[in-house]
């Protein structure tokens, strides 16, 4: 077995206890999701960021975080199911909010990480 899957895991177990610790930090009585949406906004920003530069370090390093932590970190099934909580509850407005600041503010944040020009 090659060790890069291991350390993938290792990576993804990171990244997941940290989006744990991100819902437990920002913990609000709100329906709204906050916590959801700043771990995947951060996250967009996030890999953008990594897969748009050179690193000094290896591209399996690179994929370890990218796929690994940041894979784990981020969570397009729990914005999926807390829209769906939302619409239940007879929030469509909010809803629909949701979803467009998300791939809205996901676009938005992977053109910020997204490395426009080489300057050096």
């Amino acid at each position: 077995m090659q060790l890069i899957y291991f350390y993938i895991g290792l990576a993804g177990a990171l990244g997941a206890i940290s989006r744990y610790l991100v819902g437990i930090f920002f913990y609000s009585n709100s329906s709204f999701p906050f916590a959801t949406l700043l771990v995947n906004l951060v996250g967009c920003y996030a890999l953008a960021y990594l897969s748009s530069r050179k690193f000094s370090f290896s591209s399996q390093l690179k994929t370890v975080i990218g796929t690994g932590f940041i894979g784990a970190f981020t969570t397009f099934s729990a914005l999926s199911v807390e829209t769906i909580r939302l619409f239940e509850q007879g929030k469509v407005l909010l809803a629909f909010m949701y979803i467009i600041v998300s791939i809205l503010g996901g676009i938005f944040m992977s053109n910020l990480g997204w490395k426009k020009e080489v300057v050096e």
